[in-house]
């Protein structure tokens, strides 16, 4: 069977190449952006990928098409796929039927903490050897790989709110119907197709009303808006997060060399003593949601405890890149100014006696919007230096609701912080480089790749 991928190089539909591949299937993509290091990935499973969208990319015909939500419905290949006889599936669609299948889906979703809460769940399970499947939105360190097929009963998920497709604008996490699933925060996001709050409650809700007949959700029982939307539905829901009569709780919770130790409360009782080698208190929570989620499917905290401990993080999820000359170099994949706020203050907290320089680049389709333009000016308190640069391909939003990188940086100034601005990159690691000093930690922020500005500084440093 000849399965082909119209935007084969996303995060998600590279991993789909490759558990099909693993299938045994004849996988070929097309993709617009076909370059390393996805176009090297795809090279490795032996997919053969063209560069650019075409008629032509569906000769021969294949036997089935997957579409990626990049691809909009007057993508030509797209035309033409619409025009021939050939079944097509979107993504999620695609992992139900050649990922989960028969087996229980774990999901975790919510607008902050997916990735590293699902990278958290599938090495868990793996190294308690129940062989599960799994498909995340980062690199799961422990695997260098951001899927696997496995054996076993459970396939955890990343459950995405964003839309599934062109022909299917309902949210990714609608289409797995998971036995547990997890909630971990519900705030605005994703400007570009939702209009507002309302419509991401909505979503959310939607994503509850999934969960299959006696199945659990282990929702974040802080927050008063998620406990709101839980109680509204019909799901079983099992709270957690720090506060009392929640029937899990995080307690303790201190910084330690490396991570985070803490102490777990299932009902009021001490379940078990954790160290998870990950910064910050939201990482705390992230991990006691993992946990929840693995008592439910029967694990024990002895046999929880060491496999915590080994967990190796997700890649750009306050990932170290080394040390250079005295400047430590972190990087992140924060944008949403509450998690710009959670990072920064994990990172304060780890290196209390250092000078913290932030690193910023707003450019998701919502922090290129004016939305957050106010959150983003108290989202970096506890940065010493921030640096931020113009939001890049501004011209795709309208001139009334563009961000303001240079008006974030007058709000920081007015506040007393020392703030920089700079219209590109090359300009800011020329003013990046002069203003690090031995001791320093530089934390460098962006969903995408800032112009290369990591290696870039790096290779600075290192000289």
């Amino acid at each position: 069977m000849h399965i082909h991928l119209l935007g084969i190089c996303g995060t998600g539909m590279a991993a789909l190449a490759g558990i099909l591949k693993e299938r045994g299937f004849v996988v070929s993509g097309s993709d617009e952006h076909a370059y390393p290091p996805m176009s090297t990935f795809l090279k490795g499973l032996g997919v053969p990928v063209t560069n650019g969208y075409a008629p032509e990319n569906l000769e021969p015909a294949p036997d089935l098409a997957v579409v990626g939500n990049v691809i909009r419905r007057e993508n030509p290949e797209a035309q033409a796929l619409l025009a021939r006889d050939i079944p097509y599936l979107s993504l999620p669609e695609a992992l139900n039927r050649f990922l989960v299948g028969e087996r229980q889906s774990i999901v975790v979703a919510g607008t902050h903490g997916k990735t590293t809460t699902t990278g958290l769940l599938a090495w868990l399970l793996h190294a308690l050897g129940l062989d599960p499947g799994f498909m995340v939105g980062g690199i799961v360190r422990n695997f260098d790989s951001n899927y696997r097929l496995g054996r076993g009963d459970y396939v955890v998920l990343e459950g995405d709110e964003y839309d599934t497709a062109f022909f299917d604008k309902r949210p990714k996490f609608l289409h797995f119907w998971p036995r547990l699933g997890v909630l971990t925060s519900i705030e605005f996001d994703h400007a570009d197709i939702y209009p507002d709050l309302d419509r991401i409650i909505h979503a959310f809700e939607g994503f509850l009303g999934t969960i299959q007949p006696g199945g659990r959700v282990l929702a974040w029982g802080d927050a008063p808006l998620v406990r709101d939307v839980c109680q509204r539905t019909g799901a079983q829901v099992s709270f957690y997060g720090e506060k009392g009569g929640l029937a899990w709780r995080a307690g303790e919770i201190t910084p330690a060399p490396g991570g985070m130790q803490f102490t777990a409360y299932r009902d009021g009782r001490a379940w078990g003593e954790f160290f998870v080698p990950l910064l910050g208190r939201h990482n705390v929570l992230n991990t006691l949601a993992a946990l929840a989620v693995m008592a439910e499917v029967g694990a024990a905290p002895e046999a929880l405890a060491p496999a915590l401990a080994a967990f190796a993080g997700v890649k750009r999820r306050l990932e170290a890149a080394g040390e250079y000359r005295g400047v430590l170099v972190l990087e992140d994949f924060a944008h949403h100014p509450t998690a710009v706020a959670a990072t920064l203050e994990a990172v304060r907290q780890a290196y209390p006696g250092r000078r913290l320089v932030a690193v910023f680049e707003p450019r998701t389709n919502t922090s290129r919007r004016k939305v957050f333009q106010e959150p983003y000016a108290h989202a970096f308190k506890d940065a010493d230096l921030i640096l931020v640069r113009e939001p890049p391909d501004l011209w795709k939003v309208p001139p009334e609701e563009q961000f303001s990188s240079r008006r974030l940086v007058q709000d920081l100034t007015v506040q007393g912080q020392q703030a920089l601005y700079f219209p590109e990159t090359d300009s800011l690691l020329a003013a990046l480089l002069k203003a690090l000093r031995p001791g320093d930690v530089a934390l460098i922020m962006s969903n995408g790749d800032f112009d290369h500005l990591l290696p870039r500084l790096c290779a600075a440093l290192g000289r």
